[in-house]
């Protein structure tokens, strides 16, 4: 943030100083000079005066995303046929709030407003309008091809990981492109427009794959209620972990670039999740 036109500052944490640094390899480079300076504020600004600075900047960005979230809102609910793929559109949004959670070093106020906004949207435009009726026998989800929209996050990644671990260990999983996509022998389709498992009802993508495959296990149904929390921002379960791990599943997608390490990163995090709360359960 620029103070008062003669120096930017930024908080003094390890990703700003990561930042910095990788400015500063790239000056000396180029055959420049520079410095990192940690400095201190000492007299004419206080510390929550800055605070507030940067609050009241990202405050009024999260309220142009919600009004464009608004504006689109009302654009769909007019056209039947919208010109443009709802799913492609959320998901640049999605990438731009992002990228903006990145500079809110302080939590501004706004911020959750906007993301469950973002998450409602994105919900109705997944959902399945009719449930799809569970088969009198199980259905056979051994060795598929599991394909789901492209730059996941938390319910994507839990769902990859439930299916890899739990549904289908030898499944191969693909990320394509928010628009329809026609599945291919052997594939099936999560958490994405039509899709065989996406969200129905008021339930995401987790909790349908979890119910339609017909495992019973009390940990993993905390842990569908904790992706259902994060991913539609509805507070419905409340769990005193809900926020902890929406933290960590953020940070997994502000740092990791390709859909390929966040699931990596993300099956850590979850099979650590799930130990703790399989051990909870035993005791």
């Amino acid at each position: 943030m620029s103070l008062r036109n003669a120096a930017y500052v930024l908080p003094d944490s390890e990703e700003n100083r990561a930042s910095f640094a990788a400015i500063l390899r790239e000056i000396e480079k180029l055959g420049g000079e520079g410095m990192l300076v940690q400095g201190e504020v000492v007299a004419g600004l206080r510390n929550d005066q800055l605070r507030a600075q940067f609050n009241a900047a990202r405050e009024q960005e999260y309220k142009e995303i919600a009004d464009d979230l608004r504006r689109l809102s009302q654009v769909w609910k007019k056209r039947k046929r919208p010109s443009t793929d709802p799913v492609q559109v959320l998901a640049r949004v999605s990438q731009r709030l992002a990228a903006l959670n990145r500079i809110d070093f302080f939590g501004a106020s706004g911020r959750g407003a906007t993301e469950a906004l973002l998450a409602r949207l994105e919900h109705s435009h997944i959902e399945r309008a009719v449930p799809l009726p569970d088969p009198p026998t199980p259905v056979d989800l051994r060795n598929k091809t599991w394909v789901t929209r492209q730059d996941i996050h938390v319910d994507r990644i839990a769902s990859a990981w439930l299916i890899t671990r739990f549904i289908d260990p030898a499944a191969k999983l693909k990320f394509v492109p928010g628009k329809s996509y026609q599945p291919l022998p052997g594939e099936y389709r999560y958490d994405m427009p039509d899709g065989e498992f996406t969200h129905e009802g008021d339930r995401c993508s987790f909790e349908v794959l979890l119910q339609r495959s017909r495992i019973s296990d009390a940990a993993l149904k905390i842990i569908a209620e904790v992706v259902h929390d994060i991913d539609l921002s509805d507070g419905k379960f409340g769990h005193p972990q809900t926020a902890g791990i929406a933290h960590v599943i953020a940070g997994i997608c502000r740092t990791q670039g390709s859909d390929t390490a966040r699931l990596e990163r993300g099956r850590e995090l979850f099979d650590d999740i799930y130990e703790q709360f399989r051990r909870r359960k035993e005791k």
